[in-house]
């Protein structure tokens, strides 16, 4: 288990032509977690009997959802592994093609089985305390929602404040600032911490208070909100909070 703490699955059953169809996932990972890909394993089975080509291109979108959504401190390596397996025992008729209704039942819970387990290793993070979710909205493309993303959830001034519980806007802000969007334009930006908007315009919100935000700051789930203003994209990313025990184990631990 090196140092994750506790197993990770995943299961969802649909039914179809008086059959149930199964998926089922396990992973394996918590710290060097960052997207394409990370340190980390990840399995996934179905007794459905599906194409080579169209499991290739469910695993890879199921990843692109999940697995390459996920973060835990911005690093990675060489070594890591997904796979989607589809052994053809339960008595349906082959999938051939990305569509139809058996293909939809089955990408559902590939999804859902990816989403979950990848989640998973996100909430049993090395030394995490919070499951931060990190929406950017209003992206002018897919890209920089990433970008921007990706900059709030690897910026280790607002994970200690998330450890915190520290309702610094301005770190999110900065964050923001510095991703790389072209031609930003700081007075279309709104952010929120769940549902209280602490950011209006570029600035601190007039209706914001600091015990509004120190409240949901206090939860272990947390969900950064950020409105860039800028189009009609979206993107969202799991993360956690940066912690002493993140430090303590890193500074002890040795491959």
């Amino acid at each position: 288990m090196t140092t994750d703490t506790l197993p990770k699955g995943a299961s969802r059953q649909f039914q179809f032509d008086g059959q149930t169809i199964t998926v089922t996932g396990i992973s394996k990972g918590a710290g060097m977690i960052r997207p394409n890909m990370a340190t980390m394993l990840g399995y996934i089975a179905t007794d459905a009997k599906v194409a080579p080509a169209v499991l290739k291109d469910l695993i890879l979108d199921g990843a692109n959802k999940s697995f390459n959504r996920i973060t835990i401190d911005g690093d990675t390596s060489t070594n890591d592994c997904c796979m989607l397996i589809a052994t053809g025992q339960a008595k349906v008729a082959e999938v051939t093609e990305a569509k139809g209704e058996l293909f939809d039942a089955l990408k559902q819970a590939v999804f859902e089985v990816c989403m979950e387990v990848a989640q998973a290793i996100v909430r049993d993070g090395e030394g995490a305390t919070k499951f931060v979710t990190v929406q950017v909205n209003g992206g002018g493309n897919h890209q920089e929602c990433l970008d921007v993303g990706y900059a709030v959830a690897h910026s280790p001034l607002i994970k200690t404040a998330l450890f915190a519980s520290d309702p610094n806007w301005g770190r999110i802000l900065a964050a923001v600032g510095r991703a790389g969007v072209p031609e930003l334009d700081v007075s279309l930006i709104d952010v929120f911490l769940g549902d209280v908007c602490i950011a209006s315009k570029g600035g601190r919100s007039p209706s914001y208070t600091e015990e509004q935000g120190s409240k949901v700051m206090a939860e272990e789930e947390i969900t950064i909100r950020i409105e860039l203003g800028r189009g009609q994209c979206s993107e969202t990313i799991w993360t956690t909070d940066l912690s002493h025990e993140y430090v303590k184990i890193n500074a002890e631990y040795r491959t």
